[in-house]
Order: C-alpha cells, then sequence, then structure tokens
C-alpha cells in the first residue's frame, strides 16, 4: 500500500475516512479532497476537515446547494 492510498491529501488515513458516517443519517460519507470536506448526499451537508481532523458537527458543516 502506497503513503498516497493509505494517507490521502487531507491528512487523515483512509480507514478512518471510511469509518466515519453522517451525524444526522448515519449515511455514508463521500470524500471530496480538492474541497477537503466528507460529504453527505443524503442530509446535503459537506462536513470540514481542518489541520487533518474531520470536523463532524452538524452546525460547522455547509448547506450543499441543491
Amino acid at each position: 500500500m502506497s503513503d498516497e492510498e493509505k494517507q490521502p491529501q487531507s491528512g487523515v488515513e483512509r480507514h478512518v475516512l471510511e469509518a466515519l458516517v453522517c451525524p444526522q443519517t448515519q449515511g455514508v460519507l463521500r470524500y471530496d479532497a480538492a474541497a477537503a470536506e466528507l460529504i453527505s448526499d443524503k442530509a446535503g451537508l459537506a462536513f470540514p476537515i481542518r489541520g487533518g481532523i474531520p470536523i463532524m458537527l452538524i452546525d460547522e458543516a455547509r448547506t450543499l446547494d441543491p
């Protein structure tokens, strides 16, 4: 496994990202590397990753445009 596969640009290891779920829907999250966000399509929210730490607070999430 290469370092890139192990640790995405966000600085968070891939297995950690894969284990996280949306705190609102408990659904799957999609990683957006360009925006450094975890996207919950079901909830319409984008959770930021700051300093390599996913911020999984609904109050900190950005609402996605419909």
